[in-house]
Order: C-alpha cells, then structure tokens, then sequence
C-alpha cells in the first residue's frame, strides 16, 4: 500500500513538473534581461529585451496623459502563463495587422511588411502607390473612420494585432475589440517633437515583425542623413528669417517655438519668428500680429491650404504685405498628393525627416545642397 502510494505520488509530481514546463511564467521584475533596446531620440517607449521575449512600456499614449501600456511579445503566446499582467501580448512575427493612422504606412513598407496589412480607416488618405496597388487587388479592407471603426468588419479580418492612437482613454472601438479577443497597442508617434524622434517609431513596428536589426539600419541610415544635412546647414553665411501657416476663419495658426516644424527650421539655420514661443503645437494669433512680426519675412513656408500665389491673394489682399509673398517665397508641401487625395507630407514625412530637412535647406541656403531636389516642398506659381 505505502509503495503504491508513493508511485502515485510521483505519478503526479512527474505530470504537473510537465505542466508547468508547457507554460512559461513571465514576471516583469525577476526575468534575467538580456540587453535594455536602444531607443535614442524618441520619448513616447521603451523597450526591455528578454530571452524569450519583449516587452514595449508605453509612454505619453496622448498629451497629457500619466498612463503607461506594458505590451508582451513573444514568438509562442500559449505558453506565457501570467497575460493579464499585461495591456497587450501579442505574437511575433505579425502576418495580419490592421494599423489606424499613414504615418504607419511607411514603416511598413520600409521593412517589407506592407502584404501584413489587412484593413485600414478610410483608404483614401494613404498616398502610397505600393500600398494604393494593394488596395485596388482588394487585400487591404476598408475600416470606416478612425473615431467610428468599423469593429464588425475588423473582427472577421482576424488581424494579429491593431495599431492605434487615441487623443484620450475613451475610445469604444478599441474596447470592443479587445474584448473580441484582438490586441491593441497604442502608438503615439504623433506626440512627439524631435523630427528624430518621430522617426525612431520605425523600431516599434520592427519589433512586432520580428525585424528589429532591419529597423534599426533603417533608422540609422536616416538618422546620419539628417545629422550631416544639419552640419551642412550650420556653414551657410546667413540666417533668412522664416514665418509659417496661414490664416482659417480670421485666425492664423502658427508653430510653435518647441514644435516639430520649429525645430527644422532651426536645424536648417534659418530663424523662426516665433522660435521664443513655448510649447509644441500652434499659436492662435490675429493677422495684425502676424504683419507687425512677419511681414519682412525672408521666406513663408507651409503656407496650410494654398496651392498658388494667386489663390492666396484671392483669400485676403492682406497676404500682399509680406516680403516673402512679393518676391515669391512661399512653399508649400500641399501640392504633392496620392492618387485619392492623400498627403505625401503628412504620410511621408514624420519617418523621413533627413528629406525634410534637405528640402528646407534647400529652400534657405540652395548653395549648400546645389544636387538635392525639393521632395515635400514646392515653389508656389
């Protein structure tokens, strides 16, 4: 009987030593991190690498917000015992993945996996003729908008993973499907000011494809083009000075002193106007300010809306008073469009800001890059 016993006993100690061996306790204090992944320029996460897996903590998801995400990656999520101490796992590589905003497309393309993208809110604003050729062969779904996803449509792509943003925590759409069993992970590249920054997104994305050295060579690439376009500019012999934005209902928004187009101006050597401004959204001035302050301007850059000198003088005669819309300095990155509409700028260019940069030098110091074509920007007729 006492023998019997004890082979029971080690009957069961034998099955649950297996069991436990199938899934794997993944505590987010004890784990032996191999290396912390390197994320220089961008302040929105960071990443921990592990073994087996990697772990995103997510930062800043919308301004002012103190909340952080925990996202778990892992090549076999059955065996990760302990999810719910964590916003997110997902499976890596991603094959089937629905992202929310264009400035994702780049970085998808950039690293091969655009065939990953399975559904998209409203089709129209992507400008990218790679992901536009996958649109018209139907691979890529419609999703609705971005504030009334399509969650129905969504559910039956069976994607891996969505991508999101949020201007705050209440968004029903990203519930719904979460709750339909779908991670979601916030990205908010958006939120961030240094053009670098920005572009360093491109890792978060290698990480969920399981290419994270692609990611970094791309970005490194991009990162040493601006930093020697930078140095370029700092030999240039003058500063001209700068205004940007325009006039919508009597209102003129301008960048602000720490906002992301302010910092390329800087780093172009030119002279923002409103460089001593705090803060890195917009300014809400009238145009009478905007005259006392600018009107002398060297050059005009982002003029919003506008496509033509013309149009801009049918607007209001005021916009005739400005140095830079006499002697035709006025650029602008509206011109330059996808097939349905959409804008290569605000596509493009938050993952490539060495192009930016060059085109802004272009259009202040055209001396010190006499073989860059503007890419963005256009010259307004």
């Amino acid at each position: 009987m006492l023998k019997h016993s004890y082979a029971l006993l080690l009957f069961f100690s034998i099955f649950i030593l297996n069991s436990c061996k199938n899934e794997v306790k993944i505590p987010s204090e004890n784990s032996s991190k191999t290396h912390t992944y390197a994320v220089d320029y961008a302040e929105g996460f960071s990443v921990e690498i592990f073994e087996d897996y990697k772990i995103i903590t997510l930062k800043n998801p919308w301004p002012g917000s103190e909340k952080t995400f925990r996202y778990l990656l892992t090549k076999d999520k059955s065996k990760i015992a302990n999810k719910d101490d964590y916003d997110a796992v997902v499976q890596i590589p991603v094959k089937r993945i629905v992202v929310t905003s264009t400035t994702h497309i780049p970085s998808l393309e950039m690293l091969d996996a655009a065939k990953a993208l399975v559904g998209f809110p409203n089709l129209n604003y992507i400008s990218s003729e790679t992901t536009r050729a996958l649109i018209a062969d139907g691979n890529i779904k419609e999703l609705g908008k971005n504030e009334d996803l399509n969650t129905e449509i969504l559910v039956e792509l069976a994607p891996e993973v969505v991508v999101g943003f949020a201007m705050d925590n209440n968004n029903s759409a990203f519930s719904a499907i979460q709750k339909a069993g779908i991670p979601v992970l916030y990205n908010s590249d958006w939120t961030e000011v240094s053009p670098l920054g920005k572009a360093e997104w491109i890792k978060f994305f290698g990480l969920l494809f399981d290419k994270q050295d692609e990611a970094d060579a791309l970005f490194k690439q991009i990162e040493t083009n601006y930093l020697e376009a930078k140095e370029i500019a700092q030999d240039a012999k003058n500063t001209p000075t700068v205004i940007s934005g325009a006039m919508y209902r009597d209102v003129w928004y301008m960048p602000q002193g720490d906002s992301w187009a302010a910092q390329f101006i800087k780093d172009a050597k030119g002279e923002f106007l409103w460089k001593e401004t705090k803060g890195t959204g917009s300014l809400s001035l009238n145009l009478e300010t905007v005259i006392d302050k600018g009107k002398d301007a060297d050059i005009w850059l982002g003029p919003a809306q506008f496509e033509s000198l013309k149009e801009i003088k049918e607007s209001s005669n005021a916009y005739t008073q400005f140095k830079a819309y006499k002697t035709g300095e006025v650029y602008s990155y509206s011109l330059k469009k996808g097939a349905t509409g959409g804008s290569v700028y605000f596509e493009l260019a938050p993952n490539r800001p060495d192009l930016v940069l060059k085109d802004i030098i272009k259009i202040l110091h055209p001396e010190l890059l006499p073989d860059h074509e503007l890419y963005f920007f256009e010259k307004l007729n």
